[in-house]
């Protein structure tokens, strides 16, 4: 890093980035949920939901890695999309012990559902932006992440092997 963007000085909550990447994020997940509705999903299940109908995660110990999802975590979120009726749980015919999961035919019904409802959630959160913008901001948040602790510098965090 070149040179300290925050003074210790001056640090004040209307002026932090994580003030504002908090409130970025509730507003979007409120846009979401609200989104979702019909489905009967919640920004927070929509990535089991996506990630099981794609192919890239089918077990519960996947999709917590895929998530960052502590088990317990992740096994009352798999409970909930059970008891909907999207998800459901099987011992796996290889090794008894490991538990896959699939998408009820509601649940894949959902995940065709998803990206319509998702894009339309998004561009009116997005409403006054340029395709400019977005690329800059989504480049922006691209690199922040890459700058975390624990990260492995990748660039795209939603591919699946990042």
């Amino acid at each position: 890093m070149t040179g300290s963007l925050y003074d210790p000085e001056n640090i004040a909550l209307e002026t932090s980035l994580g003030y504002y990447l908090s409130k970025a994020k509730q507003a979007l997940v409120e846009r979401m949920d609200r989104a979702l509705e019909p489905l009967d999903l919640t920004a927070q299940q929509i990535g089991v939901i996506l990630l099981l109908s794609r192919g890239y995660a089918r077990t519960p110990f996947e999709l917590s890695r895929k998530m960052s999802y502590d088990s317990g975590s992740m096994t009352r979120m798999l409970d909930r999309l059970e008891r909907k009726g999207l998800v459901a749980r099987s011992r796996s015919e290889q090794d008894r012990r490991m538990i896959e999961l699939t998408l009820t035919e509601r649940g894949a019904d959902a995940a065709r559902a998803l990206p319509s409802l998702i894009a339309t959630a998004l561009n009116a959160q997005l409403d006054g932006f340029s395709a400019d913008e977005l690329a800059t901001l989504t480049g922006l948040l691209q690199r922040f992440i890459a700058n975390g602790p624990g990260t492995t510098g990748c660039p795209k965090p939603d591919e699946p092997d990042c």
